[in-house]
């Protein structure tokens, strides 16, 4: 099942049909919203905003947890988050798409792991996406004649507020490429969770370091936006196809990160933390 993570404007897909809002449950607290269940050319997909409808929710107050738990036990296994961002290079202009391979987790305020005390793990964070999902999403992105760039460093910060002159001009130094506020710690529960896992940036505007920047106008935003909404939507429509015919699926490496990242001895375990996990972890602790 194919779930998309993403802004409000992205959840409206041409084909998409038999869709309702589902109340979905998890251990970890309240998602961010009710997810979108449907069907979209024969593959089941859910989607779940972000945010919140109305982008209730700043990027420090989302629930990550619980939106990876929620839709692990809707029977998501791939997930594509659809993220706008800040560009870090002058030629990664306001609408390009960048299928992202690398990240740099720069939040300190967020619960990132599944796991803790009665139940340890660590899983591989080495590629911390799902390179099957990117090469589809490149597929795509050429069949829709949308302009994406593939691989990327995403460096993702705390927010709410965006970065000073000094702190743009650091993450350019160390070879960044955009720069947002969602993907972490998103990515990393995705891995916890057995999940392949693949992130579009969708480039708005250029960080504080462009000299152009101070003229940018909220509308031009605005107007990007819009058009980044429209083809992400395409995008989506596209890939869909692609995700649900992939016979090799099943075989793909993320879908086994915890085959050797438990270590807590099972006598050992915390029934309650067994409990808490029985989706994200359930394949490992039976």
């Amino acid at each position: 099942m194919l779930g998309i993570i993403g802004g409000s404007g992205v959840y409206h897909i041409e084909g998409l049909h038999d869709t309702r809002w589902v109340d979905a449950q998890s251990s970890f607290g309240t998602p961010s919203d009710e997810v979108l269940v449907g069907e979209l050319a024969g593959q089941p997909l859910a989607f779940l905003p972000r945010h919140g409808r109305g982008h209730r929710i700043p990027p420090t107050e989302i629930n990550f947890r619980a939106n990876i738990d929620a839709l692990k036990r809707l029977g998501v296994t791939d997930i594509i988050s659809v993220s706008a961002v800040g560009s870090l290079r002058e030629d990664l202009a306001p609408g390009t798409f960048v299928i992202v391979d690398q990240f740099i987790d720069r939040t300190f305020a967020r619960e990132k792991s599944f796991f803790g005390s009665g139940l340890v793990a660590h899983v591989s964070m080495a590629r911390p996406v799902c390179n099957r999902l990117g090469n589809h999403l490149e597929a795509a992105a050429r069949q829709s004649g949308i302009h994406a760039v593939r691989g990327g460093t995403y460096l993702v910060m705390e927010g709410s507020q965006f970065s000073s002159m000094a702190e743009s001009e650091l993450y350019r130094s160390w070879g960044c490429d955009v720069i947002g506020m969602t993907n972490m710690p998103e990515a990393k529960l995705a891995r916890e969770a057995e999940m392949c896992y693949a992130t579009v940036a969708m480039v708005t505007d250029y960080d504080c370091w462009h000299p152009g920047h101070d003229h940018v106008t909220v509308d031009t935003i605005v107007k990007v936006l819009v058009e980044n909404a429209d083809r992400a939507r395409t995008l989506v429509k596209t890939v869909a196809p692609l995700v649900a015919a992939d016979a090799c699926a099943a075989d793909c490496t993320c879908r086994h990160a915890l085959e050797y990242a438990l270590l807590t001895a099972p006598e050992a375990r915390d029934p309650d933390m067994v409990q808490k996990l029985s989706a994200v972890a359930g394949r490992m602790l039976k």
